[in-house]
């Protein structure tokens, strides 16, 4: 079990966000999705969801908290065509706030960073 699971606040979308990120990302899926009813936020989806094997939970608990850029998660790739299929999948439904490219702080491609919000459809 990992010690620390990253908990990612939607207003209604979490469920979909997590079918969508574990549609794409090898050895990932959604784990269990719990509704609980009658919340301050009306009916909240609770999702358990594996992305590349680490555990994420996501919760859809109305707007009180907007979705917003303020972690990012660097995915380790090994090679250029798999930088371009997983940015390409990210870039459908998210704002790319810092195009893929080369910076002065990272020459090589041994990963990279995208900061995007989960818009639905």
């Amino acid at each position: 079990m990992q010690k620390i699971t990253p908990h990612l606040w939607f207003d209604k979308e979490a469920k979909e966000a997590s079918e969508f990120y574990a549609s794409f990302f090898p050895n990932s899926r959604v784990a269990n999705i719990t509704a609980l009813h009658n919340t301050p936020s009306g009916d909240t989806d609770i999702v358990s969801f594996e992305l590349s094997g680490m555990s994420f939970m996501a919760i859809s608990a109305g707007p009180l908290f907007k979705y917003n850029p303020s972690i990012s998660f660097l995915v380790a790739c090994k090679t250029k065509p798999e930088v371009d299929a997983i940015w390409e999948k990210l870039s459908e439904r998210g704002t790319a706030l810092m195009e893929l490219g080369e910076y002065p702080f990272s020459e090589n491609m041994d990963g990279f960073r995208i900061d995007t919000g989960y818009r639905g459809r």
